[in-house]
């Protein structure tokens, strides 16, 4: 029986198909940068749930991610000041979350 993909497994897929993207880490949990910029990483502030990804993403697009599907974004106070949002990886599809990653790729390229 093959073992189950984990949401940062799928992560790591996903976003290391995106140019320039390499793997580092933060705090000890795993990082994706694009040149030095930040893409995306685990989400370890207590404040967090566990199994969360934090990325990079236009305030204005959290603000429509955070609205339209309050189920799988969401932020804390601790990460409210910063152009992320928080996802639940285990409430996300794989789809939705390709997309949300392509797009945390334009905004932190400039591409």
């Amino acid at each position: 029986m093959p073992k189950k993909q984990s949401g940062f497994d799928l992560v790591r897929q996903l976003v290391m198909k995106l140019p320039d993207v390499t793997e580092s880490t933060i705090h000890g949990a795993p990082a994706w940068k694009v040149g030095r910029k930040l893409l995306a990483c685990e989400a370890i502030h207590k404040s967090a749930e566990p199994n969360s990804l934090m990325v990079k993403v236009d305030p204005e697009e959290r603000t429509a991610l955070l609205s339209a599907q309050p189920d799988i974004y969401y932020q804390t106070e601790h990460y409210a000041h910063l152009a992320v949002v928080l996802v639940r990886l285990a409430h996300i599809n794989r789809r939705e979350l390709q997309a949300l990653l392509n797009e945390s790729w334009h905004f932190v390229s400039g591409e």
